[in-house]
């Protein structure tokens, strides 16, 4: 069983920083979830940067408990993580990051590990969704974001943070119509960019009409949406209004704050979850570590999921027992 080191008895400060302070082993042994960083950031339209954004994370999340109140779970009680460190990437080269990732990730998938990937810029999606649809076929496809990521192209380039999604379609590994894209705002270059997803045969839910729906309403439609499908969340932090979350690349104002942020996150519980990616954090511009405090504590509500979801199987393979 790996799990964090005890900070009542060991100092944060001691160490080498790990995301939670957990053991830093590449191992598919004796897991059930991994975290690990793609450093990968050079496909931006606008700040340069997110390549620090995983071990920027990792550095604020050693404040991090293992009992999750919000939950009424102690993670570790149910399952068995590490951080897996950084993949390997090539940068400016998008397309061997996407193979070396892939190979790398699918070890994790294969035996059914889950991933919580820490970005890197949005683009690193595309090579996570191929890894994913490997193993899963067309995967359903949550999506929280100010944008939808489903251009074409950005200065004539096909694969950018901006359109991981299109592409994504066009090469089959997304389940359009149980997918779901959330909090979409900003302006933007025409209508096109607004009816575009939908053509595409996404679900979107702009961050208006979140407002009007609320909360509830909205996370009815994402389980009924996404349904008994294999789930994988793509969570990218500039969804989160720039007052709570400074620190990304293309901010958004009017977006949801901190505690929503988890809110949505943590009501996820009882989708078929395969996979997690956290992206587009930027540390240059976090001032006092906002993002970073944020973006760990998402990070956490999803590796709590995992345990939520671990919990409930032993439940089950329980009364199975009992019966038998």
């Amino acid at each position: 069983m790996y799990k964090p080191k005890d900070s009542s008895k060991s100092p944060r400060y001691t160490g080498v920083r790990t995301f939670m302070r957990l053991e830093q082993i590449q191992t598919t042994e004796g897991v059930d979830f991994v975290v690990a960083g793609n450093p990968f950031d050079t496909a931006v339209s606008n700040r340069i940067g997110a390549r620090g954004g995983p071990q920027h994370i990792r550095n604020f999340s050693v404040l991090l408990r293992p009992y999750n109140p919000d939950q009424g779970i102690n993670i570790f009680d149910y399952c068995s993580g590490v951080d897996y460190g950084d993949f390997e990437i090539v940068p400016q080269n998008i397309h061997r990051s996407y193979d070396i990732v892939g190979e790398q990730l699918a070890p994790i998938i294969e035996k059914e590990i889950t991933p919580i990937i820490l970005g890197g810029d949005h683009s690193v999606s595309l090579g996570h969704l191929r890894a994913f649809a490997k193993k899963y076929g067309p995967v359903a496809l949550v999506h929280f974001d100010s944008h939808s990521d489903t251009w074409d192209n950005y200065f004539g380039e096909k694969y950018m943070h901006g359109t991981p999604f299109r592409r994504a379609v066009e090469e089959g590994l997304i389940d359009t119509s149980h997918s779901i894209q959330v909090g979409l705002r900003g302006p933007l270059y025409g209508p096109e960019d607004i009816t575009d997803p939908e053509e595409l045969g996404f679900k979107t839910i702009p961050m208006r009409e979140v407002r009007k729906l609320g909360k509830d309403e909205v996370l009815r439609q994402i389980h009924e949406r996404a349904g008994n499908k294999p789930v994988f969340v793509s969570y990218d932090i500039d969804f989160v209004d720039p007052a709570f979350a400074p620190g990304t690349g293309t901010p958004e104002v009017a977006g949801p704050d901190s505690f929503e942020a988890l809110e949505y996150v943590r009501e996820l519980y009882g989708l078929n979850i395969k996979g997690f990616d956290l992206v587009e954090v930027l540390p240059e511009y976090d001032s006092d570590d906002i993002t970073a405090a944020l973006a760990s504590t998402i990070a956490f509500e999803m590796i709590t999921l995992v345990a939520m979801q671990k919990r409930d199987q032993q439940a089950e393979l329980s009364t199975q027992t009992q019966t038998i």
